[in-house]
């Protein structure tokens, strides 16, 4: 058996989520009232009560997922301490690279949140200033939405962001193209679902939030990783600090490749997974991959 740990990325959130685990486990709790001092605001109570307008903002559901993420990693530490002394890898979609890349020991935690604070809203800014959004294909394989998007682009930016699982796939771009896309899908018959996002993330509408981001991570202490971390911009481990900063810039304005990641690790042996913080995306896109696969929730 080989395992491998997976954390989610931004849209996972929802109202309520680890308010269990924060009142049953009290690594939780301590792990939340860290993030409340370096973040400045009660991270806890937003999560747990909202509202959702809040908590599903760029700026406060990147730390949010992040820390609950973490949180959950500690939960599974102590209900199942082999899953994690014996996993051989870490992937995280988009934002969960950061988690990933936090649990393979490459930040501290504090210095990793204030990564993520920074992050979150440099990308928020970079939405506010273009009208842009994001848009799930589904059914579509990658010729095809790539071909839509040179289609319906227009004058402006519309491109692949998430390259998720067989027959999902998100573009990106000015709220005009995302227009025309889901135009064309109600003229064709197939299914475009806008995304509840701030904007085009993981293109370049996103500049500047990969300059801020890349001066941040400048200044951030970064140690090996002690397991590989697949990045989301070539599906590999990175272990020089300069190209986990590099990669980690990237990923900004870069699609990401999850669907590639997870086959990577399929073809590497990895055969139990485990999706490490809310929601169940994750397990949903690895059963569209391999449905014979495990993938268990830490989190329900």
């Amino acid at each position: 058996m080989k395992t491998a740990l997976l954390f989610p990325g931004q849209g996972a959130q929802f109202v309520g989520m680890g308010k269990s685990l924060y009142g049953t486990f009290p690594p939780a709790k301590e792990l939340f009232e860290k993030a409340n001092s370096v973040l400045g605001y009660d991270l806890a109570r937003l999560c747990f009560e909202g509202p959702a307008e809040e908590l599903d903002s760029t700026l406060i559901s990147q730390p949010a997922i992040f820390t609950l993420s973490l949180a959950a990693l500690e939960s599974l530490k102590a209900a199942e301490p082999e899953a994690v002394t014996c996993c051989g890898a870490a992937a995280g979609l988009s934002l969960g690279e950061y988690t990933a890349l936090v649990f393979a020991g490459v930040f501290s935690f504090e210095d990793a949140l204030r990564l993520v604070q920074k992050r979150g809203q440099a990308m928020q800014d970079a939405s506010d200033a273009t009208p842009s959004g994001m848009v799930s294909i589904i059914g579509k394989e990658t010729a095809e939405v790539e071909a839509i998007c040179n289609a319906e682009r227009g004058n402006g930016i519309l491109q692949i962001a998430n390259i998720l699982c067989p027959g999902n796939i998100v573009v990106s771009g000015t709220l005009d193209a995302c227009e025309r896309v889901a135009e064309r899908a109600k003229a064709e018959r197939f299914n475009a679902v806008p995304l509840a996002v701030a904007g085009a993330f993981h293109t370049p509408i996103m500049k500047p939030a990969d300059e801020i981001l890349a001066k941040a991570l400048a200044g951030t202490p970064i140690v090996k990783a002690n397991i590989p971390v697949l990045s989301n911009v070539d599906a590999k481990p990175h272990w020089e600090s300069d190209d986990i900063r590099a990669a980690l810039v990237r990923q900004v304005l870069s699609p990401v490749l999850w669907e590639q990641t997870i086959r990577r690790l399929l073809a590497e042996g990895f055969d139990t997974f485990y999706e490490v913080g809310p929601g169940r995306v994750l397990r949903g896109l690895l059963k569209r991959i391999d449905r014979k696969i495990i993938c268990k929730g830490v989190l329900e």
